[in-house]
């Protein structure tokens, strides 16, 4: 098939093996089920001696042989990859051949984003379903069809950003516009807010709110507003990132009353990961915000009640009753009380840099801001996982990144694939041994200076986006001094609480329980955490089982 014949205006999905009966059936399954939403071809190359590809920006998915007559499937897939990086990438994978597979080094080295079974019947689970999954996956790098939250703000507005990193931890599609441009101003006018009032959101095409707060937001959702009232639980958690919400889906499973309580919106730091590629169950990798958002649907199925845009400040105990006391003036009298307040990034602590924080320097929040630096140049500071997939994320958009890290090397705080793939990506430059001391910019970050720690030399990197992701402290200070931590401020459990003078009960503590009884740490708040997504979630499990062995103890 001749180049021209891939142009389309249709996102495509093309399918390249020299098999001219595989290349039949499989783009005659594919186009049954998902056209005419995608346009699906089957051709032998994508390319004319080494020439570029055609429109490579149309592409939604390619699917190839691991081996071609014009070379190897994963070379021709990590080309697709530099001129089109949002497609996903496919490997046809021959059944039975699990010794030495090159699926397995290409996912590792990043050069493919998954695999599909020959034969692939039956079709619904061995094709339709990771089909599905990897052109949802696309379609989050595009800009979605229906927004269920319009913004006007200023681009490099510290709370236009806020308000765009909360939507997108939590999957809510949103369409962003600034009020000098016709889509602002019409926004503005439909919203019936005026440009004094910014930023305002809109949810749906409901009434806009001029400069919302995070309490009025969630109301805008639909969740519930505890800032006057009482609430009664049998068990209360703080906290909703990975293992709040494990604790929460199986407390609510269980049968407890169980409320969940969070100062922003679920997710916390795991809903920056654009992708988790070793959590079980998920050999294609899912990303933070969907696993998160997964989990708060499945505990409030179970029946787990949300109290958002709420933060805790108080613990008090008495007796057998825990009462947890908002900022907002509310409280939640609970039998039990799980902990899972996580951790929040450390600051850079550079002045010239800080001040544009939300105008080109982000803690975290990868995620929301990649599609604004299409085509820029931006850096990212860290050597842990969280940095290793922002560096990834943003390289999809982004015409380079710099992957700045304070060490001489990554092995000590990243993973092995992680670091793999970064160093198979060219949009990825690893700079080692590397401090930011300096920045500036007229109204948003336009260059950092960088010191060297080997030789103190410095050097200024233009840059539109700083994304700092150097560590985090614990959030436990609102806990002192009724809690036991250690030095760093987590919170101690079970036997590093066992011989502490504030222990109170004759019998040991349980497993995950603190220093005071029927109170339990779980996730990265705890010490000794491991600051993974899937221990994190396992802890949460665990503390239900061990908040029914103290509810069952007498008093």
């Amino acid at each position: 098939m001749a180049q021209g014949a891939l142009m389309a205006d249709r996102p495509m999905i093309a399918v390249v093996a020299d098999d001219p009966g595989v290349l039949r059936r499989l783009t005659e399954d594919l186009g049954s089920r998902f056209e005419p939403d995608f346009r699906v071809v089957g051709v032998s190359s994508l390319e004319a001696d080494d020439a570029p590809l055609a429109e490579p920006e149309s592409f939604a998915a390619v699917i190839a042989a691991a081996e071609l007559a014009t070379g190897s499937g994963v070379d021709m897939l990590a080309r697709v990859r530099r001129r089109s990086p949002t497609a996903r990438r496919v490997l046809l994978v021959e059944r039975g051949q699990w010794r030495d597979h090159p699926v397995r080094r290409a996912m590792v080295l990043g050069h493919v984003d998954g695999y599909l079974f020959v034969p692939w019947q039956p079709r619904e689970q061995w094709l339709y379903l990771p089909m599905t999954e990897y052109l949802a996956a696309w379609s989050r790098t595009q800009q979605p069809e229906v927004f269920a939250v319009t913004i006007v703000g200023r681009r490099w507005d510290n709370r236009s950003h806020q308000l765009r990193d909360m939507f997108s931890r939590a999957s809510i599609p949103f369409a962003f516009h600034e009020p000098d441009t016709e889509e602002g101003q019409r926004a503005l006018v439909r919203m019936g807010v005026d440009a004094a009032g910014l930023p305002a959101v809109q949810l749906l095409d409901r009434e806009g709110v001029a400069d919302p707060t995070d309490l009025q937001l969630i109301e805008m959702l639909g969740f519930r507003n505890i800032s006057a009232s009482d609430l009664d639980c049998d068990v209360a958690i703080v906290g909703a990132g990975p293992a709040g919400l494990s604790a929460a889906v199986y407390g609510a499973s269980e049968g407890l009353r169980t409320v969940v309580i969070d100062s922003g919106l679920p997710g916390g730091q795991a809903g920056s990961s654009s992708s988790i590629r070793n959590y079980l169950g998920y050999p294609r990798g899912v990303s933070g915000a969907e696993l998160t958002s997964l989990a708060v649907e499945q505990s409030w199925l179970f029946g787990a009640e949300f109290l958002l845009a709420q933060e805790v400040v108080e613990l008090g105990v008495s007796r057998r009753q825990r009462r947890l006391v908002t900022a907002q003036g509310g409280s939640v009298t609970s039998r039990a009380v799980v902990i899972a307040t996580g951790v929040t990034w450390r600051r850079l602590g550079v002045p010239e840099v800080e001040q544009f924080l939300g105008a080109g320097v982000f803690y975290g929040a990868a995620g929301s801001e990649a599609d604004a630096l299409r085509g820029e140049h931006v850096c990212v500071v860290g050597g842990g996982n969280s940095a290793g997939q922002a560096a990834l994320h943003l390289a999809k958009q982004a015409a380079s990144v710099s992957l700045l890290v304070r060490g001489d090397s990554l092995t000590s705080s990243m993973s092995d694939y992680l670091i793999r793939e970064l160093q198979a990506t060219e949009r990825i430059q690893i700079r080692p041994h590397t401090d930011v001391v300096d920045g500036g910019g007229d109204g948003q970050l336009e260059r950092v200076v960088l010191r060297n720690r080997h030789d103190g030399s410095t050097e200024t990197l233009p840059t539109s986006a700083l994304f700092v992701m150097i560590g985090a402290d614990p959030r436990s200070d609102w806990l002192a001094p009724l809690l036991a931590r250690d030095p760093a401020g987590y919170i101690l459990t079970g036997t590093d609480v066992a011989g502490l003078p504030s222990w109170p009960l004759e019998r040991a503590p349980l497993y995950l329980e603190t220093s005071v009884p029927g109170v339990f740490a779980v996730g990265d708040i705890r010490h000794g955490a491991t600051h993974r997504v899937a221990p994190s979630v396992g802890s949460g499990a665990i503390s239900i089982q061990l908040v029914h062995e103290y509810l069952a103890l007498p008093d």
